[in-house]
């Protein structure tokens, strides 16, 4: 089973944006809200389309395109 079976890349859709199962609902949005503070109940309230098993996996797929990369931050 792929380990990140429900995001999709469609070079036709959303010009291959990461996407939730296909939907137009980027993985970078479920995230942001996420880091916004929204808990999984409100993001579920208002995309009726998304499961909490999607969010779950967003965030796996975003930690995952991260992993040991180079983030340039800010000297402080």
């Amino acid at each position: 089973m792929n380990r990140f079976d429900r995001i999709t890349v469609r070079p036709e859709q959303m010009g291959g944006v990461p996407c939730i199962r296909g939907l137009r609902i980027p993985v970078a949005t479920v995230v942001g809200l996420v880091a916004e503070g929204q808990s999984v109940a409100d993001i579920l309230a208002d995309y009726p389309d998304l499961e909490a098993k999607d969010i779950y996996q967003a965030l796996a797929y975003a930690a995952e395109a991260v992993r040991e990369r180079a983030i340039p931050l800010q000297a402080g």
